[in-house]
């Protein structure tokens, strides 16, 4: 895998990891951009870089140069609305370590760097002493995305099945921090 590594991203890789961010936004989810949603890809200094208890990994491409991925936690837990109620109350902020942007790009998927990101997250959380759960949301048609959640955690909620009218067809995870 040609590859520099995992590391803490830095201001100078900001760029590069936005547009890996927003590439997986308009390709994977089909979505567009919208501000409420993903504000701390515009801003991921403030949200990421800033704060102590939050991080920004990135993947290199040693060929050539390019960010082949990002992986992101943060102490947010998720917010009602959107996310059911009982789902904000269960990972409240501050305790909560939520995996945020674990996004590889398509050419560097099928070779374990988003497992391997999710591991240096987790170490992060596990450091950090502070956090007592794991959480991430995912849409199930993100390429790869459920065999990767599924084989690291547990779903606790998938809206699909379990918010009248399908929710927003997200799926809920915990991952163990261990």
């Amino acid at each position: 895998m040609h590859l520099n590594g995992i590391r803490t991203a830095s201001r100078d890789d900001l760029d590069e990891a936005r547009a890996v961010m927003l590439d997986t936004v308009y390709r994977d989810f089909g979505t567009r951009y919208v501000p409420r949603w993903h504000g701390d890809i515009i801003d991921p200094e403030r949200l990421y870089l800033a704060p102590p208890r939050h991080t920004l990994l990135v993947a290199v491409d040693e060929r050539d140069g390019t960010m082949a991925a990002t992986a992101a936690l943060d102490a947010r837990g998720p917010t009602h609305p959107p996310t059911p109620r009982w789902l904000a109350e269960r990972y409240p902020s501050g305790e909560t370590a939520q995996l945020r942007r674990v996004y590889v790009r398509p050419e560097h998927r099928r070779r374990g760097l988003a497992r391997r990101l999710v591991a240096e997250l987790l170490a992060f959380a596990k450091a950090d002493g502070g956090y007592r759960s794991v959480y991430l949301h995912t849409y199930p048609h993100s390429p790869g995305a459920m065999g990767l959640w599924r084989s690291l955690g547990t779903v606790v909620c998938d809206e699909r099945d379990e918010v009248p009218g399908g929710g927003s067809g997200i799926v809920h995870f915990e991952i163990p921090m261990t």
